[in-house]
């Protein structure tokens, strides 16, 4: 944790800015192909009983668009491992949602170097297509204490039916421009029956591919670019949600609780 950073006494602009800033870690690289699972998981260089959590990619996007975000995350001691499989155009929810699991498992049974991981500490998060995988994979796995969503697109089966065995914290992003997942058919119905505490939050000018890193020939596809407004808000949001509900931190309940510029909570 950053020396100073004191949640109830900082402007929430001031909260913004430091949690979408790297963290205090040296982060690391690697390959979940060692344990047969394509994929990217980045790590603290150290740490024990260290939160973990799997990202689950956007329809068509690989792990490559999320990397900046997985970076941050790491650097703020979360280790983030994102499975590269199912990114063709008919990719399996249920097949995804089962390596989303397998990249848990992963975290917490495999050795890497000086860092444990705490089998108590484990999350999911994804964008579009991964948000609703992670959501059924969360349905399934009593290990998971939080989820966070991202332009959550509806999955097979429906995530939204799925939402209602989650009873861990979640929290739901939504795109206010998302022409691919609409919010009010997605994210806001998964929030709506989720069986756990949820926040719902909208970036009234984002699109579906904001939350996504560079360029992609899926943009021929999908309307919409990467947004780096999107992304630093969404870096924030996630920093906070996760080291509250996985670590314990206190330092982000108002951060958490409150309206935030550019992502206001919805009703």
């Amino acid at each position: 944790m950053r020396s100073g950073l004191i949640g109830y006494r900082r402007p929430m602009a001031s909260l913004v800015y430091e949690l979408s800033l790297p963290g205090p870690h040296t982060v690391m690289r690697g390959d979940l192909g060692l344990i047969g699972l394509r994929g990217v998981v980045f790590t603290p260089k150290s740490g024990r009983d260290l939160p973990a959590i799997a990202f689950g990619h956007g329809w068509l996007q690989p792990p490559r668009r999320y990397h900046g975000l997985l970076r941050h995350l790491a650097s703020w001691g979360i280790v983030v491992a994102a499975p590269g499989t199912q990114v063709g155009p008919f990719g399996s929810h249920r097949l995804f949602a089962a390596d989303l699991s397998a990249a848990l498992d992963a975290c917490v049974g495999v050795r890497m170097g000086d860092l444990r991981v705490s089998p108590e500490r484990l999350g999911l998060a994804g964008h579009s297509f991964g948000g609703g995988s992670a959501v059924l994979a969360a349905a399934q796995d009593p290990r998971v204490k939080a989820v966070a969503t991202l332009a959550a697109a509806e999955a097979h089966p429906p995530a939204s039916v799925a939402a209602s065995q989650c009873h861990m914290p979640g929290l739901h992003i939504a795109a206010g421009n998302d022409m691919v997942a609409p919010p009010v058919a997605n994210a806001h119905l998964i929030a709506q029956y989720w069986g756990g505490p949820t926040q719902l939050r909208e970036l009234p000018k984002a699109g579906h591919l904001g939350f996504a890193e560079g360029r992609h020939w899926s943009q021929l596809l999908l309307p919409g670019k990467g947004e780096r407004k999107t992304q630093r808000i969404a870096r924030a949001l996630l920093t906070a949600f996760f080291l509250t509900h996985l670590t314990g931190a206190t330092e982000y309940a108002k951060f958490l609780e409150d309206d935030v510029k550019g992502a206001p909570l919805a009703s």
